[in-house]
């Protein structure tokens, strides 16, 4: 496949993100995956705090990956934020969750189909990110969630999920989904995945990550696809 040297020297862009970091021992191994894989830790996790730092060290992007109140109510784990909450909780809640991994640089939500749909909630959320300089991320488990919204409101960075790649775990529709990755950022120029740390997703993407490049994407950190201001705040607390 020819490239024109202009569409070479403006390459696509994708930030994949692995969620649900934390929970398992195995989790370990998604950090293997090549290039500027970004990790999204559940708060308060056997794991997450020991893997983050893992992650941090190698100068990968950290996010807190903050459990959401759901349509169908699921369990949630530690450090959830939920509609039954008000605004000092949220903010309790989400100070604990830093406190834990102080160098994370923003938060995306896990489940967060019913949440995610309320202004109010949505606002306090964005309220804390604001003062603390963070961004979010939507992984957009609602197509009618109001975060974006709240987060332009309130000044903060916000970006939303555009492909989700293994909802199922068969090599043959991780890389179906990984091909509409390709097609996204070639036709919008970005694009951002998320992905989990399954073993049959991992196998997949370390097939898969190396053949961006043939495409003419490069794999970038999140904080990438982020204003540069947000990027200044990143490199000068990376280097403190």
């Amino acid at each position: 496949m020819l490239f024109s040297v202009q569409s070479i020297a403006q390459a696509n862009q994708v930030a994949i993100v692995i969620d649900d970091m934390g929970y398992r021992y195995t989790d370990k191994h998604a950090l293997t995956l090549p290039g500027a894989i970004t990790y999204a830790f559940l708060p308060h996790t056997t794991y997450g705090k020991k893997l983050a730092m893992q992650a941090n060290s190698t100068n990968h992007d950290v996010l807190i990956h903050i459990p959401m109140e759901s349509e169908n109510r699921k369990k949630l784990g530690p450090g959830a934020l939920t509609s039954n909450m008000d605004e000092q909780a949220f903010s309790q809640s989400l100070t604990k969750s830093f406190a834990e991994i102080p160098f994370a640089i923003g938060i995306n939500n896990h489940m967060g189909s019913y949440l995610t749909q309320l202004y109010q909630p949505m606002a306090w959320t964005m309220t804390f990110l604001k003062q603390h300089d963070l961004f979010f991320l939507d992984s957009k488990t609602s197509p009618h969630s109001q975060a974006q919204q709240a987060a332009i409101d309130f000044g903060v960075p916000v970006k939303a999920r555009h492909i989700f790649l293994d909802n199922e775990l068969t090599e043959k529709y991780i890389s179906q989904q990984f091909k509409q990755l390709i097609h996204f950022a070639q036709k919008h120029q970005t694009a951002i995945a998320i992905a989990h740390p399954h073993p049959e997703t991992v196998a997949t993407l370390n097939k898969l990550i190396p053949t961006l490049k043939l495409h003419g994407i490069e794999l970038v950190p999140l904080s990438r696809l982020y204003p540069t201001s947000i990027n200044k705040v990143i490199n000068s607390t990376a280097t403190e």
